[in-house]
């Protein structure tokens, strides 16, 4: 029999098993934090990241990961920047900003291209083998 229950990753408490593997409490104080974020940019438009923090005292990551998941938009707080999670560069969208991602894909383009290549020169020293096989049992017959 296997119980439903896991430890918060916040504060380590158990608690049953949720989508948020959070406790309630810890869940209670993110809503708060997400509140107190969402009332200050409402009143002050012109705001940075780091005033809204010292303002909310919700620590800046906290508001880089509401912003990230869509539950504030910084749409209308054109002040507002984040660090791309690769560079570092400020970025306003995303998790990366344009030119890591456009490297990210561009590598994943030779890997793909390494992989077909790989599997070719494979498949053709498979037939060159298979091919060498089947003269040597020609001669035996």
């Amino acid at each position: 029999m296997s119980l439903n229950v896991v430890n918060c990753y916040r504060c380590g408490k158990i608690h049953v098993k949720n989508s948020y593997n959070m406790c309630p409490s810890c869940i209670k104080d993110l809503e708060l934090q997400y509140e107190k974020c969402t009332k200050y940019l409402r009143e002050n438009k012109q705001c940075s990241l780091q005033e809204l923090s010292d303002a909310t005292g919700v620590p800046v990551n906290q508001i880089t990961k509401f912003i990230r998941e869509g539950r504030i938009s910084i749409r209308n707080n054109p002040n507002i920047v984040y660090h791309c999670e690769v560079c570092g560069t400020n970025i306003r969208e995303g998790a990366i900003c344009e030119p890591c991602r456009a490297r990210l894909a561009k590598d994943a383009s030779h890997i793909q291209e390494d992989e077909k290549r790989r599997l070719v020169q494979q498949e053709n020293e498979n037939n060159v083998s298979y091919n060498i096989k089947d003269r040597l049992k020609d001669r035996l017959k």
